[in-house]
């Protein structure tokens, strides 16, 4: 009785040792995701909008609305992608253009919240931005999986781009191991 006693005991330690080293990994690498990127995108470059004034906005700041007809979905756009900036709303990736610029503007958004139905979306589907300098129909043109740390989604782009990101699978536990991502293109 004493030997299975053991056994068991030693069975539970490995088990909750290994689930704590897991969770651990995962918060480090969701950490080590909203830290990296939010450094290493563009600056605000090129308005498509003439006479467009870009004025400097403050980590939590509303900054516009994104609308999503498919999904019947409107939320206010916060600028940050920290944790406090995203309980409000979709956040701007900081160092990203803003809508209506040309090149990259990055969003971000839990897939638990703002962005559960984002896989819902299909090409050609629109996505409308409105800001103080106008407003933006954007038109979807690729959605895509990556890994968390893929970070080919942040980059520079020739055109005014729009790009979606939230944690992927939509229902995991967790800390996911992926990014759902959505792609549309500024349409006029």
């Amino acid at each position: 009785m004493r030997r299975v006693i053991l056994v068991l005991a030693a069975l539970v330690f490995t088990i909750g040792g290994v689930s704590t080293g897991v969770a651990l990994v995962q918060i480090y690498q969701e950490n080590n995701f909203q830290a990296s990127t939010s450094i290493e995108i563009a600056k605000l470059s090129n308005p498509v909008v003439a006479n467009a004034v870009y004025s400097p906005v403050k980590l939590g700041e509303v900054i516009g609305i994104i609308t999503i007809p498919k999904l019947s979905e409107t939320y206010p756009i916060v600028q940050g992608t920290d944790d406090n900036s995203l309980k409000h709303g979709v956040g701007h990736f900081v160092n990203s253009v803003m809508p209506g610029a040309k090149d990259n503007t990055v969003l971000a958004g839990h897939r638990d919240t703002v962005f559960s139905k984002l896989g819902r979306l299909k090409l050609g589907d629109l996505i409308v931005i409105k800001t103080s300098s106008g407003t933006f129909n954007y038109s979807v043109t690729r959605t895509r999986i990556v890994l968390a740390n893929d970070k080919t989604v942040i980059v520079p782009t020739p055109t005014a781009t729009l790009t979606l990101s939230t944690c992927y699978p939509f229902y995991y536990i967790g800390s996911a191991p992926d990014r759902y991502i959505v792609s549309a293109k500024l349409v006029k």
